[in-house]
């Protein structure tokens, strides 16, 4: 007898894919593994009551503290991609081990998922799954299937999906985002109305300060109280999206070279991520912030891919954790008109000197005086302006041949 795991969510895609399996691959018996990353409940209640009117054998795996886990990483580097906090694609890897480990516990031939061929999470998923000794099918993208294929499909198996209707809009939610695609948000000139967004309200004037602490670069506490990385997540999503934080419009490139629109609301990443990055630049270097802005950016690339076990994303978090030894320390946040703002950050680890950088100080201590500087002011720039004079002492040399040229003439 084989058997396949499948990722399972209730919703039409994975619906469909348990008779289709089935029937189109030849597997005796599929079990459906739905992955907790933050979801709403009902999620989990869809999916339950799905996998029940199926005669579906269903798993839940709590994963949100590896989730939690895996934000926090990005947050050691300062994970963006093109403009917006990495939810969806941090989460991907967590969900595809997940499911892997629910395969191998029940002696799995197969590992399933509903991704169609366009998107990003086939790669993702596949790239966690494809390291196993299990065969990996993708029903959906390899028999070319269409919404209105699986709608017909459903209605005629009598499959229990609501004639396929999940909503105006393709909701992705987890802990550290809500990702909002589909619909009318395709035409990239399209104003999106208010109801796409649940956990961020409109900006009001309204105003609040936070204050968050990092130890070695991983928030610890809120306002001196100190919070597991879930909580703390969810805290700061409730409390920033009330100010209207956290909101990206933004047209996205996909791996595959498709470029998308997509909408995102990350309240708590964007105040972590905020708080972070404000804290690095008070204890790092001129030269380490350089570097890092480098790594930074190769780390959130290699995340967006969902490769953040790869060897590189190795080597390149051995230099970021050497940075976060010195990460340690608050950093104040502002609420106001849907920013978070940085207004205040401390720390001992910090590379300042308010003495040294005072208008008001001689700075005798530290044997600097304002005059040291006039040395550096007439190299500054010394080649530049010897740049400038070869130019127009050769362009005046030329300019006088050509007209004595034309005297001679």
């Amino acid at each position: 007898m084989t058997r396949v795991a499948l990722a399972f969510s209730g919703g039409l895609d994975t619906t469909v894919c348990v008779p289709l399996l089935e029937e189109e691959y030849g597997h005796d018996e599929v079990i459906g593994v739905t992955v907790d990353v933050g979801q709403p409940e009902e999620e989990f209640e869809e999916a339950e009551e799905t996998a029940e009117a199926l005669g579906l054998e269903h798993y839940v795996v709590d994963a949100k503290a590896e989730f939690a886990e895996a934000c926090f990483r990005g947050v050691k580097a300062n994970a963006t991609y093109q403009g917006y906090p990495l939810g969806t694609a941090l989460a991907r890897p967590v969900i595809a081990q997940a499911i892997l480990d629910v395969a191998e516990e029940h002696d799995c031939d197969a590992l399933a998922h509903g991704c169609t061929g366009k998107g990003n999470d086939q790669l993702r998923f596949e790239a966690v799954w494809r390291a196993s000794d299990l065969e990996v099918i993708a029903p959906v993208r390899e028999l070319g299937l269409t919404r209105e294929w699986e709608i017909e499909y459903a209605a005629e198996k009598e499959l229990p999906v609501e004639a396929g209707n999940e909503g105006v809009w393709s909701i992705d939610t987890n802990l550290w985002s809500r990702a909002v695609e589909g619909g009318e948000l395709e035409n990239p000139n399209y104003v999106p109305p208010e109801d796409i967004y649940k956990w961020t309200q409109a900006p009001t004037g309204d105003t609040e300060l936070v204050e968050v602490e990092f130890d070695n670069g991983i928030p610890v506490a809120v306002d001196g109280e100190e919070m597991d990385p879930v909580s703390l997540i969810q805290h700061l999503n409730t409390r920033a999206g009330k100010y209207g934080v956290g909101r990206t419009d933004v047209m996205e490139d996909r791996m595959l070279g498709l470029k998308v629109r997509e909408n995102y609301e990350h309240p708590a990443a964007t105040v972590l991520l905020n708080a972070h990055k404000a804290l690095e630049d008070l204890v790092l270097t001129k030269e380490e912030r350089s570097f890092k802005t480098q790594v930074d950016h190769r780390w959130s690339e290699k995340a967006y891919e969902g490769l953040i076990s790869g060897p590189l994303v190795q080597a390149l978090e051995g230099f970021i954790e050497v940075t976060q030894e010195k990460v340690t320390g608050t950093a104040t946040i502002k609420f106001e008109g849907g920013q978070a703002r940085a207004v205040g950050r401390d720390s001992d680890y910090a590379v300042y000197s308010e003495s040294h950088a005072s208008f008001n100080s001689a700075d005798i201590e530290a044997g600097i005086e304002q005059s040291d500087a006039t040395g550096v002011a007439k190299y500054h720039g010394f080649q530049e302006r010897l740049a400038m004079e070869a130019y127009e002492s050769a362009t005046k040399k030329q300019t006088e041949a050509v007209t004595d040229g034309g005297d001679d003439e």
